[in-house]
């Protein structure tokens, strides 16, 4: 089966995100893609539902805050609730 190159524009933190997932699975994002393709042909449709978040945007922008925070080299990092709250010395 022939391939051909195609482009496609991605907000950069969304790629990273979905790199880093795809990776822990085994896959890649050209992959993961062409599966996504496959079932769009498969359902004739989206093969999932689009619903709008249940979440407030200050809430989304938390855990992204989070996330960004959790990859931080440069982040304090605890190994367990009991070290963070000695480290809170209350």
């Amino acid at each position: 089966m022939a391939t051909v190159p195609t482009q496609i524009r991605i907000d950069e933190n969304v790629k990273a995100d979905a790199s880093e997932l795809l990776n822990e699975l085994g896959l890649d994002m050209s992959t993961a893609v062409n599966m996504f393709l496959r079932q769009l042909i498969i359902h004739n449709g989206l093969p999932f539902s689009v619903t709008a978040p249940r979440y407030k945007q200050e809430v989304l922008d938390a855990v992204d805050e989070a996330k960004r925070l959790s990859r931080d080299p440069n982040t304090k990092h605890y190994a367990s609730f009991a070290e963070a709250m000695e480290d809170l010395d209350l």
